[in-house]
This record gives structure tokens, sequence and C-alpha cells, in this order.
């Protein structure tokens, strides 16, 4: 957490919410406020130089109005969807299997749909368990980390690949082995070793972390593998009244998103600089840059290769209502017309 987020809103989502308790919801606002939760990683470098360059505020400014902006970082899509819930929270960061989640769930009531993705990022699954190739080779003395068992995004694609190669009656086979742990955590127990963490479903630059801090670790599965090509596995999501509610400052916010993702297209280094700032991260540098030039990471904010989870999703059963496609689980808007 940044100095600058607000310390209330910080101690009432993350007390609540690590004790297991349901978050109150603050009261209604008008206009001109955004609260924003994110998770980790450079993943969420749009948000990092949104805020930085102050870009939210910017766009609404030029819509006439003044927009008090403020996030919070929370570990795992059910804290997220919580906090988004309780309304102690505006806007979701999170993967895409929690947004399913939330838009299954709350269709007929707060009809939770994604506004935006937040770029295409291949996650990859490591081991430092020379014996494991493939996740066929994990045995019952692996563990897995990810941010949330079963119902993460890294979780929900390791189950498709699963189903991909035991059939979906299987899908959940290697849940078992899963341990919920926040990025940072996961990335320090592989380097280090001795703790029964021998494995990571991460995302940049947890996992290029996890590769440069240990010769043993090496990647077992790639998401665009699974997903068949660049996808967008990590979004942002709200509810049907807060953009109703507040379209000059959701117009603002999803301008930012815009401005931000060609700023980093443009300005690679300036971004990495930007990431450490607000993260007060210790990741090198230099490899940093190296995540944002990859040329399988994509800055956009059009929603791409979405929709092969959500199938899959339905199929076996982790949301009761079928999507026809992309457009029914984000919102109506310009950047999302192309989104897949």
């Amino acid at each position: 957490m940044t100095p600058d987020r607000p310390a209330l809103l910080k101690s009432l989502l993350t007390g609540a919410l690590a004790a297991g308790l349901s978050v109150s919801a603050l009261p209604a606002h008008a206009e001109g406020r955004i609260r924003i939760a994110e998770q980790f990683g450079i993943v969420y470098l749009l948000l990092n130089v949104a805020q930085d360059q102050q870009l939210i505020e910017k766009h609404g400014k030029a819509a006439g109005v003044d927009i008090q902006v403020e996030r919070v970082q929370l570990s795992g899509g059910p804290a997220i969807n919580e906090a988004l819930l309780s309304g102690s929270i505006d806007i979701a960061g999170a993967g895409v299997g929690p947004l399913l989640t939330l838009w299954d769930k709350t269709q007929g009531k707060q009809n939770v749909r994604g506004i935006a993705s937040l770029g295409n990022f291949p996650y990859y699954l490591t081991s430092s368990n020379p014996a494991v190739k493939t996740i066929a080779d994990f045995g019952d003395k692996d563990r897995i980390a990810l941010p949330a068992v079963g119902v993460s995004v890294q979780s929900r694609i390791l189950q498709l690949a699963s189903a991909k190669r035991w059939g979906d009656a299987q899908f959940n086979k290697l849940d078992r082995l899963q341990v919920a742990l926040p990025h940072p955590e996961a990335t320090a127990a592989l380097i280090k070793g001795g703790t029964e963490i021998n494995a990571h479903f991460g995302n940049p630059p947890f996992q290029e972390q996890g590769l440069a801090g240990n010769s043993n670790v090496h990647i077992v599965l790639n998401s665009y593998e699974v997903l068949g090509g660049p996808a967008s596995a990590t979004v942002l999501y709200t509810t049907e009244k807060f953009r109703r509610d507040n379209p000059k400052t959701y117009k603002a916010f999803v301008g930012a998103l815009a401005e931000a993702a060609d700023f980093i297209t443009k300005n690679p280094e300036r971004s990495a600089d930007i990431y450490i700032r607000n993260e007060n991260s210790k990741v090198p540098k230099e490899l940093l840059v190296k995540v944002i030039r990859n040329p399988e990471v994509q800055f956009k904010i059009t929603p791409q290769n979405t929709f092969a989870l959500a199938s899959f999703m339905h199929r076996v059963g982790a949301i009761k209502n079928k999507p026809a496609s992309a457009k029914d689980y984000f919102f109506d808007d310009p950047h999302n017309a192309d989104g897949s």
C-alpha cells in the first residue's frame, strides 16, 4: 500500500476481510469519487500509471468534475468481490474468473460486468521440482501457490488445462495441491526453497523473479497455450449502478486507462520507474522493462480471448448462466465492441 492510499479504506477492507467478516457498505456518494481495489503485479500497471500521472483526475476535469481517487490492495478474487458487493469499493481489479463468478451471481441484482481489460499477459505455472515437466507430473507432495484456490484466474486456467488433459469430469483434479498465497510471498518461497511450496502459478513480474532467482525453477505451463493465444487474464469490473449513476466519472476512468496504455507502450523505462515508485518494489528495473517489452505482452483495454474460460466455467457448472459472447459480461462501451 503506498502512503497516499487512504488509511481508513485500507483499515476497513483489510481488517474486516482478513477476519472473514462482512464489510459494511459505505454511504452512497455523488459523482466525483472512485474507489479502486487491485491486487499485486505489473498486470496492474495501467492503474499505477493512471495514479502517478493523475490521468483520472485529468479526464474528470475535462468533463467538468473533480474526481477523488482512492486505491487499496487486496489479494485474491474472493476478497475483491466481497468488497465490491459490500459497497466498500467501486471498481474491482481481478481475474476473468472472479469477474465471471460475480457476473453470474449478480444477474438481475447488482448486474456486475466488465469495464475493460488491463492488457494481455502470459501467466506461467512454474515449478522447482525437476520431475515436473507437465501438469500430469504433479504428485501428492507438490504444492502450487496461487491467489485463491479453485476460484482465482490462475486456478481456473489450471482447471481448464486439467479438463483438456483428463476430461471435464476431472477439471478440479489439481485443486487439492493448491495453496492460497499472495504472489510476493509465493515467489519468495519458491526462490528460497525449503518450504512446502514448490510451484507457483503467478503473473508478471513475480513469475520472472522466480525464474531468475532459482536455477531449478522452470515453466510448466503458459496460460496462452491453454487459452488459445494472447488473452486478457486480469480485468476491471463494477456494478451497473455505479456506471449509471456516475457517467462522467466512469468515462473519465476509461479514458485514463486508454491513455495509460498508450503511455506504457511508448515509455517502457518511465513506466518501470512508476511501478517501482508506486509499489515500493524491489524488483530490478531491467527485469520490469523486459516484461513491459515482452512481445507477448500487450497493453490494451479491449478484452481479448476471455470467452474460452467463460464457456468452460459454464460447462463444468462453475457459473449457471451461459454467456453467448464476451459482450454478455462486459459493458456495452465502444472499446469493448470488438472484445472477445
